[in-house]
């Protein structure tokens, strides 16, 4: 379970925090500059700052202080300044017309460790090493026709997972575990040329291991917050220990992964996966100042673990959980799909394009449940102003994307599941409308987008043609619930279980 800031808050901890803020304080004197004109912001507490007003779901509180202090809020997160957006308006000021400025990342412990030294795509500060890593994912990896031609994947997975629903008898399925397993054969094939999830990491399985790399990416880190001391508090804490024991795993794994495809006896598929075009890539002859090293290769594998196996997952379990709750959008979504889809017992990803309706749904999904809420946060590399306040350097942004959501400046009834508001609209979720980002925009866009979006749709429309979902007897659509579990995504917190009712295209009625 991820933990927050107040779970650390032992008498050892505020001691060691004290001597961590006056160190702060030391250093701040010896480099003063006075900050004028910053954004609105709530009061702060000595020391610790803002920290104790995140709670456990820190979208939604700075969602509630943005409704008191405006859509560009200051707060002080511990030592670091932090700079919260909460406005399509904003977003644009620090995503467009300042992304040069403010398209940094702060070099945070946990994402860094993982991450390889940085030379990744999601985590690493703007650097030439960062642009070339972007350069090597945008060009080689996540092109359109790259996503296609792995479509033969997601048909071969979707389909097993159709079957093994198919054989529920019309008993309640928990679709979370299932979800998971699906998205992480289809991403493991396509990075690794075949699925790992039977196998083990060296320390536990699979998913334990995944689920504990996403803990320790959204921990409350001292260190982050507090420098020159905090480090001591992620040791007493035993997140040091396990970030490290969590590193070997994943570096092991990578390591044998690599090893497979060097191996000069393995049998080659016709489609190479990522990783053999990365292994390629390093075998070229490249310009002296950027070469394709292991690290790099598994620095990109690792994002690809991060931003799609969870991403992916959970965009389908909300959107299920969402129809569920609304029939009215069910039928209207199915009956679409049906009509397209005729005789066939399944969906065709060609087919998917002209699913107007189930593109809205998907939209109306991630605007009220953006997979990462706050988006991975930025550093300002110099001076700048959003709004008319002034931005110093290394002051940490966070854009609320779940807060631009719900923006009830922007949307009409903001809380309602309603996917006919995009009927008409130009909104689209690729970075150029800021009202909805759920991959992010600017030089920080998600590059994976275009493969994660595919994957969502196309599990949906078969998910929604093969069955009739009904809820387990007993219960009402009232209760299925909405409750969030924080992290550095947002999953539902209690399970989602529905009853699969297998469809036959004789019953459909036009």
């Amino acid at each position: 379970m991820t933990k927050t800031f107040m779970d650390f808050l032992s008498p050892t901890s505020l001691i060691l925090l004290l001597l961590s803020s006056l160190i702060s304080i030391w250093f701040s004197i010896r480099i003063f500059i006075k900050p004028s004109n910053l954004p609105p912001g709530p009061p702060q507490l000595p020391i610790i700052g803002n920290l104790h007003q995140l709670g456990n779901l820190p979208h939604r509180s700075l969602h509630e202080l943005s409704k008191r202090y405006g859509p560009v809020m200051h707060l002080r997160l511990g030592q670091v300044p932090t700079l919260v957006v909460s406005s399509p308006e904003m977003a644009k000021q620090v995503l467009k017309t300042h992304d040069l400025v403010c398209c940094s990342r702060p070099l945070t412990h946990g994402p860094k460790r993982l991450s390889y030294n940085f030379l990744d795509v999601a985590f690493g500060p703007y650097s030439d090493y960062w642009r070339e890593m972007r350069k090597l994912c945008v060009i080689e990896l996540f092109t359109v026709k790259r996503v296609q031609s792995f479509g033969h994947v997601r048909e071969e997975q979707v389909g097993q997972l159709i079957k093994s629903l198919s054989k529920a008898s019309g008993a309640p399925v928990e679709l979370s575990e299932r979800i998971f397993s699906l998205s992480n054969n289809v991403l493991c094939t396509i990075a690794f040329g075949k699925s790992y999830e039977g196998r083990q990491f060296a320390s536990g399985k699979f998913k334990e291991t995944i689920d504990e790399g996403m803990a320790m990416l959204s921990s409350f880190w001292g260190s982050d917050f507090f420098p020159y001391v905090g480090w001591i508090v992620d040791v007493l804490s035993g997140l040091h220990s396990r970030l490290e024991k969590l590193f070997h795993d994943f570096d092991g794994f990578f390591e044998r992964v690599i090893e497979e495809h060097v191996d000069p006896t393995r049998k080659r598929s016709e489609n190479e996966d990522f990783t053999d075009i990365l292994l390629g890539l390093a075998q070229e002859d490249q310009k002296a100042s950027f070469r394709v090293t292991r690290d790099h290769i598994k620095a990109v594998l690792m994002n690809i673990f991060v931003g799609g196996i969870d991403t992916s997952s959970l965009t389908v379990v909300w959107a299920m959980t969402e129809l569920a709750r609304n029939p009215r959008v069910m039928q209207t979504v199915q009956a679409e799909i049906r009509s397209h889809v005729g005789k066939n017992s399944k969906v065709e990803e060609t087919l998917v394009e002209n699913l107007k309706y189930l593109k809205m749904v998907v939209k109306e999904t991630f605007r009220l449940h953006p997979p990462a809420p706050l988006l991975i946060p930025r550093e300002s590399t110099r001076h700048c102003q959003i709004c008319g306040y002034n931005v110093y350097p290394k002051t940490r942004i966070l854009v609320n994307a779940w807060a631009i959501g719900r923006d009830p400046e922007v949307w009409k009834n903001p809380d309602e599941f309603y996917p006919e508001r995009f009927e008409g609209s130009e909104i689209d979720f690729r970075g150029q409308n800021f009202e909805l980002l759920p991959f992010g925009a600017g030089r920080r866009i998600c590059p994976g987008l275009t493969m994660g979006a595919t994957a969502v749709e196309f599990t949906l429309a078969n998910l929604l043609h093969c069955f009739n979902w009904e809820l387990p007897k007993g219960m009402k659509r009232e209760d299925i619930s909405l409750e969030e579990e924080g992290g550095l995504t947002v999953h539902k917190k209690l399970p989602l279980y529905l009853v699969p009712v297998e469809y036959k295209w004789q019953d459909y009625k036009s």
